[in-house]
C-alpha cells in the first residue's frame, strides 16, 4: 500500500529516518566514550526500544512506572525511572518490577528516599538512585552546589539507599537559540562537576553524572565528567528541534498524514487533525507546524478536530480537498501519546504498524 492511501488522520514513521537517526546518536556516544540510556517517553514503543539498545545503547529511561512495567515486559532489563516515586502503591508496583529488571530511580527529596529504602532494607536490596539537581530548567531538583550537596549526604544516610550519581535535565535550552546551547551546556556540566566534588568532601563518593536533552545532547556527549545521556526526542525529531538546530525537515522520522478536508477560500485550507492528534503544545510560536515539502502552507490555528491553515496563492501551488499533507508536530512526545498505533513506512511504502504499548500509562 501506498503511504498516500492510508485512512486519516494517522501518525507515520519513516523507518530510513528513524533507524538513521538511532544510529547517529549511538555513535556519538560510542565515540565520546559516554553511556546512552535513550528516554523512550518519546516513543512508547518496546520495539523502538529494542532498536535503540541493538544500535548500543545500554538501558532506557521511562518517565513513569507504567511506561517502566510495559518496557519490562517486552524484555528490557536496565531501566530508569526519572520520576521521583512516592506512596505504597508505587513501591508495591516498583519491587514487583525489580524482580525482572534493574530499575533505578531519581529523586530530588528525603521523603521519597526513605520510601524507597523501606523497599531496599525490607528486599535487601539497596534501591539505586540519581540525585536529581536543578541546572536552570527550575522544575525540580536543589541548585548545584552547597545545596544539592547536603541533600545528597542526607539521602546516602538513608537505610536501603545507594546513591549512583547526580541527574539533571536541560530543559530550559528549549528556550534559547541554537548559539547559546554550547555556553548552557559548559555550565551545566561544571556546576554538576563541582558539585560531585562537594559530595565527595562530605563523604560520599559518586561514579556518575546523567544528562538529558537532544539539543543539548551532543555537546554534553563531548562534556568532560558525563557519564551517561538521556535523550528521547531525537528518534522522531519535530519542529522545535529544527528550531534549535538539532535537526531538519530530512531528519524528522514522524508525522501526521491528514486530508484536507475543506477549502474555505482561495487562501484558507481545513485538514482532518486538530489538538487531538497534534496536541497544544507550542501552538503559541510561528510556524509551530510544518507541512513537509510545503513551505508554501502555514497553520494558523487548531480546534480538537480541525487544522486551519493558509495557502499562500502567489507561489502557483494547488491544494484540493482530497489532497494529503504530511505534517510535522510541534513537539512530538505528546502527539505519539494521543495515538494507538503507527504506520512504518519505507520509500512511500507501508511495511507494517506498531502498537504505542505505553501509551496513556501516566502513573
Amino acid at each position: 500500500m501506498n503511504l498516500f492511501d492510508l485512512d486519516t488522520p494517522a501518525l507515520v514513521v519513516d523507518l530510513d529516518r528513524l533507524e538513521v537517526n538511532l544510529e547517529a546518536m549511538a555513535a556519538h556516544a560510542r565515540a565520546a566514550g559516554v553511556r546512552l540510556r535513550p528516554h523512550t517517553k518519546t516513543h512508547k514503543t518496546p520495539e523502538i526500544a529494542r532498536l535503540q539498545l541493538e544500535a548500543g545503547a545500554a538501558g532506557i529511561t521511562v518517565a513513569k512506572l507504567g511506561e517502566a512495567e510495559v518496557m519490562a515486559a517486552a524484555g528490557v532489563t536496565d531501566i530508569l525511572v526519572a520520576y521521583p516515586l512516592l506512596g505504597a502503591a508505587k513501591l508495591e508496583r516498583l519491587a514487583r518490577l525489580r524482580e525482572s529488571a534493574r530499575v533505578v530511580v531519581s529523586l530530588d527529596s528525603v521523603e521519597v528516599a526513605r520510601g524507597l529504602g523501606e523497599l531496599g532494607v525490607a528486599t535487601r536490596e539497596p534501591v539505586e538512585v540519581y540525585v536529581e539537581v536543578d541546572t536552570g530548567l527550575h522544575r525540580l531538583g536543589r541548585p548545584t552546589g552547597e545545596a544539592t550537596a547536603e541533600l545528597v549526604e542526607r539521602v546516602a544516610a538513608v537505610p536501603g539507599i545507594r546513591v549512583l550519581g547526580l541527574m539533571t535535565h536541560a530543559g530550559h535550552a528549549y528556550g534559547v537559540g541554537p548559539d547559546e546551547l554550547g555556553a548552557l551546556v559548559e555550565d551545566e556540566v561544571a556546576g554538576l562537576r563541582a558539585t560531585r566534588e562537594l559530595c565527595a568532601q562530605r563523604g560520599v563518593e559518586l561514579s556518575e553524572i546523567s544528562v538529558g536533552s537532544t539539543p543539548t545532547a551532543h555537546a554534553e556527549l563531548g562534556a568532560a565528567g558525563v557519564t551517561e545521556a538521556r535523550p528521547g526526542t531525537y528518534v522522531f525529531n519535530d519542529t522545535t528541534m529544527i528550531e534549535l538546530g538539532a535537526a531538519t525537515e530530512a531528519t524528522c522520522a514522524a508525522f501526521v498524514l491528514a486530508t484536507v478536508v475543506s477549502r474555505p477560500s482561495e487562501d484558507r485550507f481545513v485538514i482532518d487533525a486538530g489538538t487531538k492528534c497534534l496536541s497544544s503544545d507550542h501552538d503559541d510560536r510561528p510556524g509551530w507546524l510544518r507541512v513537509a515539502g510545503r513551505d508554501d502552507l502555514a497553520f494558523e490555528f487548531l480546534n480538537e478536530e480541525h487544522g486551519v491553515g493558509r495557502l499562500d496563492p502567489e507561489r502557483g501551488r494547488t491544494l484540493a480537498i482530497g489532497d494529503k499533507v504530511l505534517v510535522i508536530p510541534a513537539h512530538v512526545c505528546p502527539v505519539v501519546n494521543l495515538f494507538d498505533s503507527m504506520t512504518l513506512v519505507r520509500e512511500g511504502r507501508v511495511e507494517g504498524e506498531w502498537a504505542i504499548a505505553a501509551r496513556g500509562r501516566v502513573a
